[in-house]
């Protein structure tokens, strides 16, 4: 069968997800999972943006083996130069470089003729090319551009050596009929177009990327950028386990393969959302909780007498396994990190000493710990790399109306000071808020917040997932715990990590 590249893009245009910012750690962690996922490029950043961006994306390309990696830039010297530095240590780099091309572009953000337009991307494609031989070069707004210009545009900068020319469709404008047209177009009036691999990067404002991408590959696209999760700007990108599981299910249809291992797809979905705090909806298509739950009773039955009668892919295929050990207080670090080997998770040392002290701390609270839980306990501890502050002690008082919730909270700090300050609120989760403010500074202002059950029963560890603005930034953090209340602390500090990072940066 013929093969479609997956390009991934959750450590670029994921990013760019209000409040989904990544620290450096956790961007190579998800790569190298990315890597093991077997996707073919991972565009690892836009060098240009910060230092930390250029590091990460430099760090990922001497660390991460497999992939091409992939660093963004504008049609501009010194993005493709900064762009250049950082991918240079990889096996196998690759420049993506982009320049707007619609008419609404071209009037309103950039105020440049078509000449000018083809002019900077040849110059720009051409100046990739004095540093690495693979280069990417994306008309961006390309979906509502005018068709013979983006032909022209498409021409010029294969014959300045482009390698890979990607058709986004920005702002997820196209319908599927449209998008698998503007494909077939392109490769019917670009004469040198063979000369290059066609890929397509879209966007899921009106719920259609995956069904645009997937219409680009029937027209003849070889290359699909995507994300993890979907998501991305606005309302997200076209969702990489969407698209490789359709082509694995429909293989009667589209004849193709990737180079994806799909039982690597759950636990690669697990460490995006919990590493961007942004949640994965229970609904959600392939890796949401309900994906393959089945409550109506005809369902049931059908499934509990042949599961294809209502499921067309199996949880195994993702790697979603049910709980097979049931962990306790009383087991030890053996049956713990044997458990954590079942579950292909790998830690260092230290990352496996934090995780059995929380596992310890879980089990004294919960009777038993599942699969889930451990999957959290993991998650949580990978996250904490680099903490400034580090929650102690939370202490709530609250009831009926009338009484004023108040809530005491200390917290160490790096020098291994415990700060400990308490404030009143509209709410606990208010009052905590504020007491954490005080400590450290920062006026907090939560944007929201959601609470999930980690596993089933009375006892279930609950996963807090909030958004707070400072700095006319938004910041993601997590917290699990068994009481709520704690687990809130822990995702507000979780937080305010973040942003102690992102100001050193």
């Amino acid at each position: 069968m013929e093969r479609i590249f997956i390009f991934d893009t959750t450590l670029r245009d994921g990013e760019q997800s209000p409040g989904a910012s990544l620290e450096v750690s956790q961007k190579i962690k998800i790569a190298k999972q990315l890597a093991k996922l077997g996707v073919d490029i991972i565009e690892a950043g836009f060098p240009i943006t910060s230092d930390g961006d250029f590091e990460a994306v430099r760090l990922i390309a001497q660390e991460v083996e497999g992939p091409i990696i992939c660093g963004l830039a504008r049609a501009l010297p010194e993005d493709i130069n900064r762009a250049a530095e950082a991918v240079k240590y990889a096996k196998r780099p690759r420049i993506h470089v982009f320049l707007a091309t619609s008419e609404i572009h071209r009037k309103y953000k950039l105020n440049k003729a078509k000449e000018e337009i083809i002019r900077l991307a040849v110059e720009g494609v051409k100046h990739a090319k004095g540093y690495i031989e693979d280069i990417e070069f994306s008309p961006e707004d390309a979906s509502r551009t005018e068709p013979d210009f983006l032909y022209a545009v498409i021409e010029a900068i294969i014959n300045a050596g482009a390698t890979t020319v990607n058709i986004p469709d920005t702002v997820g404008y196209a319908i599927p009929e449209e998008f698998g047209s503007l494909i077939r177009n392109i490769i019917a009036n670009v004469p040198n177009i063979s000369k290059a691999v066609l890929s397509v990067h879209c966007h899921n404002d009106l719920g259609l990327a995956t069904a645009n991408s997937l219409a680009a590959i029937a027209a003849g696209a070889r290359q699909v950028e995507c994300t993890i999760n979907g998501i991305g700007e606005r309302a997200g990108n076209a969702a990489m386990e969407e698209i490789v599981m359709a082509i694995n299910t429909r293989k009667d249809l589209f004849g193709f393969t990737t180079g994806i291992d799909t039982t690597q797809i759950h636990k690669i979905s697990r460490l995006v959302s919990y590493s961007t705090g942004m949640v994965v909806q229970p609904n959600k298509a392939i890796i949401g909780a309900n994906a393959f739950a089945h409550e109506a009773g005809i369902h049931q039955d059908g499934v509990l007498k042949e599961k294809t009668t209502y499921e067309i892919m199996t949880p195994e295929s993702i790697g979603l396994k049910e709980n097979r050990l049931v962990l306790g207080k009383l087991s030890g670090r053996h049956a713990f990190t044997v458990r954590l080997q079942d579950m292909r998770y790998e830690l260092n040392e230290d990352e496996l000493n934090r995780a059995f002290i929380s596992f310890k701390a879980m089990a004294d609270k919960k009777r038993e710990i599942t699969d889930s839980d451990i999957e959290a306990i993991v998650s949580d501890e990978l996250q904490t790399i680099g903490e400034t502050y580090k929650l102690e002690k939370v202490q709530i008082i609250c009831g009926t109306p009338g009484i004023t919730p108040v809530a005491t909270v200390a917290i160490k700090n790096q020098t291994g000071e415990i700060i400990e300050k308490t404030a009143d609120g509209d709410g606990p989760i208010d009052a905590i808020g504020k007491a954490i403010g005080a400590i450290v500074g920062i006026s907090l202002k939560l944007v929201n917040f959601s609470v999930q059950s980690v596993s089933g029963g009375t006892d279930a560890v609950g996963e807090i997932n909030i958004r707070l603005e400072a700095d006319g930034r938004l910041f993601a953090g997590r917290g699990i715990d068994t009481d709520i209340v704690v687990a809130s602390a822990k995702a507000y500090v979780n937080a305010v990590n973040k942003m102690i990072v992102s100001r050193e940066q």
